[in-house]
Order: C-alpha cells, then structure tokens, then sequence
C-alpha cells in the first residue's frame, strides 16, 4: 500500500506550536515511511495581520492578547523550548524578544512553493526566528534567508519591492478561514479530515495511518 496523502499545513512563521506540529508530522511520516506519499503545502495565516513594521515586546504583546502572567509565560516558553528539543529543535527563547508581521513571509513562501522549495524556506523561516532570533518582516532577513536554500536573491529582492503573490496570500487566507480555521497549527489531510495543534509524533502517526487506510 502506497497511499497519497495531500496535507495544507495551516500555520504563521511566528507561531512555536506551529514548529512543533510539523517536526511531528515529519517524524510521524518517516516513521509511516513508505506505505504513503506525502505532499505538503503551507498555507498562510498571520497571528498578528494587524501588527506594525517594528513588532511588538513579545512579553507585553502576549500579556495584552492573553492576558498572561509573567510566571505562566515563562512556563509556557519552558514547555515550548523542552518539546522542541524533544523533536530536534532548538527554540532560543531569550534570542526571541519581538514578535513582528509576517505577511511578507508569506509572500515568499507561496513563490517558493511554484519554485519547490517552500518546505526549506519554512523551515529556515522557522529556524531564524525561533534559533537564531531574526526578524522575519525585515527584507534583507528574509532575501538572505532564501537564498540559503537555494532560491534566487535577486527574485525574492524583487518580489519583496512589489506587491507580488499578496493576493494570493490573502485569498488563501480568507480561504482557510472560510473553512473555519482559527487557531494554527491546523494540519487538514486529502481535504477533509482535520488535526490542530501541536501534537505528539504518535498522534499524527496514528491519525494518518488511519486516513491513509480509508
């Protein structure tokens, strides 16, 4: 049995759980190994659509949305940084002190897919952020950031100076939420079946092998 499996990955380059979902849903599909053909596609929701160029004190920024003590913060970000280590990522909470608008991010990653490499775009998106503690709304962190996988500096430049691919991002946008996505990561498997959050590897596992078998 070799069964396909289409996977729109729901999810915004700002967002830890959204890390943790797809290291887990790589694992989970590396485990299921060859009994499906996964193809993955990243689709875009913004956390924050309305945040400003400079981005936001990432404390005062969840606190306002939240409504989050300090004490509960600093336990979710232990949560977060001991689950990505779990699954081979490093999460330098301490590097990751604003949190910024993505749309542009999101732009590029619908180019990347048409250049089939949006798999290693969002996760050195994911990795900059997150590791490293660039900003992903910056253009010159995002043009280097393609580049490093392969895709064409000067492209990216380009696309980043216009409005290029925003309509399509926004279509997809109100796409997803149409369907009734608002919290991500939403992983939605051959159209129809849903899985949301960060799950364990052996959630995922168990969830595909399932839907690969109907």
């Amino acid at each position: 049995m070799n069964a396909p499996l289409k996977i729109d990955f729901v999810s915004d380059v700002s967002c830890p759980w959204c890390v943790i979902g797809l290291k887990s849903l790589e694992q989970a599909l590396a485990q299921i190994g060859s009994d499906v053909t996964a193809n993955i596609h990243f689709q875009p929701f913004e956390l924050n659509p309305q945040m400003a160029p400079e981005g936001e004190d990432i404390i005062e920024h969840i606190g306002k949305k939240y409504g989050s003590t300090p004490e509960q913060m600093a336990a979710s970000r232990e949560g977060i940084r001991a689950r990505g280590a779990e699954l081979g990522f490093t999460f330098n909470m301490e590097k990751r002190g604003r949190i910024y608008n993505t749309f542009d991010a999101h732009r590029l990653l619908h180019w990347a897919e048409l250049e089939g490499r949006q798999l290693e775009l969002k996760r050195a998106l994911f990795e900059a952020y997150f590791t490293d503690g660039r900003n992903p709304s910056d253009h010159e962190v995002l043009i280097d950031v393609a580049s490093r996988v392969g895709l064409d500096a000067q492209q990216a430049r380009d696309i980043l100076a216009s409005d290029r691919y925003a309509a399509d991002v926004r279509q997809r946008e109100q796409l997803f939420s149409q369907l009734g996505i608002r919290a991500v990561p939403s992983v939605i498997v051959n159209d129809k079946y849903l899985i949301q959050g960060g799950q364990p590897v052996a959630v995922f596992e168990q969830a595909l092998r399932k839907i690969a078998t109907e």
